[in-house]
């Protein structure tokens, strides 16, 4: 009973994390948007463009402001992803093949078809490319969206939402190594990999030192940087090799700690005593390292990383990246090619796909979701079409042109809007008007 409710108030903070945050990428993508169509408007693209480095004689390394954020700040927001992907897998809702059957079923759905109808708008096109785009969900958003309304939502769809979201997280990042990787280099990568496993071995050797997996992080970063792979990859695979699972259990903490606070017994009260008494001070130490021991460092890293991710490092990234001139040379012939396929893409068929596959799931696989029917699954098809950060990350990763990467932010931008609204229909009309009994859906 105790572990049933440590799961379900992790799930609600990451829940009301997941919906702050989305408020805050609205204000900072209104932002976006509103200075890059101003008068100071070039001002925001030369920021972007403006170059920040070390160099120390003839060496040297820099990137873009813009490149930063890309390469570098949103490495620690995929390293957070990582974190949320590994706690589901092990321990979560996706741990199991019962619980990991439906979302990832309809994950895959909602992703392919989009793709499929992306590429049938654009075959023979130059934006071709772009087919990753309309394949990705914006959790916070999709959150956030269906967090309005309130205790009307039941569980099992956010549950279900949630989960869908982080295994289409998982899909998008193959994705990013796969299929955008154009110039790989295996020497670095190799080299990347050996940094990693050796934090791996840092952590069974016991090492505390918080520098040293520091280190042993932006080295492989900086490796995976040279090997072509996108630089975020870095952050998923430093994330895969956190431990989960804490080093010792409850009982066993209990255990340790009644021995050390017997240590204690009989000695001074005061506040000197940890002062002038070493043994004293040796024994509250190894306290604090046992009760270390007994919180999972992957959830340690995420509750301490994901507000950095959240209203830091995201609003940066959508600050950076949703500023679009709109001027008639990027809304010429809106929508068509790139644009139309990411609105057909998210809107139609992020839907269809999660729907189609969540039904072939439940009547092959013989799954079903408590409490949940099949018009609230349909809604919370809809919300998985905001796609947004995720899309725009992937959009600049598929083109070099910066019209189509504009064609696909416009469309992404417009794409997004309306699965939300569509969502907001589908559950308004779906969604009990008080909090929904137990039910099942098959």
């Amino acid at each position: 009973m105790v572990g049933h409710v440590s799961q379900k108030n992790m799930f609600q903070r990451f829940l009301h994390s997941q919906v702050a945050g989305s408020l805050v990428l609205v204000v900072a993508t209104a932002i976006a948007l509103i200075w890059a169509n101003s008068p100071w408007g070039q001002y925001y693209f030369e920021l972007s463009h403006t170059y920040l480095g070390l160099q120390f004689g003839e060496w040297e390394f820099k990137l873009s402001l813009s490149h930063w954020i890309k390469d570098g700040l949103m490495a620690i927001f995929f390293f957070v992803v990582g974190l949320e992907i590994k706690r589901e897998l092990v321990v979560g809702e996706l741990s199991s093949k019962e619980k990991a059957m439906l979302p990832v079923c309809a994950a895959l759905g909602g992703a392919v078809v989009p793709a499929i109808l992306y590429v049938v708008l654009n075959v023979g096109g130059d934006g071709i490319s772009g087919w990753g785009i309309p394949m990705a969900t914006d959790i916070a958003f999709a959150l956030g969206v269906l967090s309005l309304f309130g205790s009307r939502v039941p569980i099992g769809l956010k549950v279900f939402l949630t989960a869908l979201a982080i295994a289409d997280d998982l899909l998008a990042v193959a994705v990013i190594a796969v299929f955008y990787t154009p110039d790989l280099s295996i020497l670095p990568l190799m080299v990347a990999g050996v940094f990693t496993i050796l934090m791996v071995v840092a952590n069974r050797v016991g090492i505390r030192a918080t520098w040293v997996y520091t280190v042993l992080a932006l080295l492989v970063w900086v490796d995976v940087l040279g090997s072509g792979v996108h630089a975020t990859i870095a952050g998923i695979m430093v994330a895969m090799v956190i431990p989960v699972r804490p080093s010792i259990d409850p009982r066993e903490l209990k255990d340790v700690a009644r021995e050390l606070l017997d240590q204690l017994q009989g000695k001074d009260n005061s506040l000197d005593v940890l002062i002038h008494d070493a043994r004293s001070r040796t024994t509250v130490m190894q306290f604090l390292l046992k009760v270390e021991d007994a919180i999972p460092p992957a959830q340690a890293l995420e509750h301490r990383l994901h507000p950095v991710s959240a209203f830091l490092i995201l609003p940066l990234f959508a600050l950076f990246s949703a500023g679009v001139a709109l001027n008639p040379a990027t809304l010429e012939g809106f929508p068509a090619g790139v644009s139309l396929g990411v609105i057909a893409g998210l809107v139609l068929g992020k839907p269809i796909g999660v729907m189609l596959a969540s039904w072939l799931a439940m009547k092959l696989a013989k799954v079903e979701l408590q409490g949940v029917t099949m018009t609230q699954l349909l809604g919370a098809g809809c919300l998985s079409g905001i796609g947004f950060t995720m899309s725009i990350f992937v959009s600049e990763l598929a083109f070099t042109d910066n019209a189509l990467i504009d064609q696909a932010k416009v469309g992404i931008l417009v794409a997004s809007i309306a699965a939300g609204v569509l969502g907001v229909i589908v559950l308004s009309y779906a969604l009990p008007k008080h909090a929904p009994k137990d039910e099942s859906v098959s």
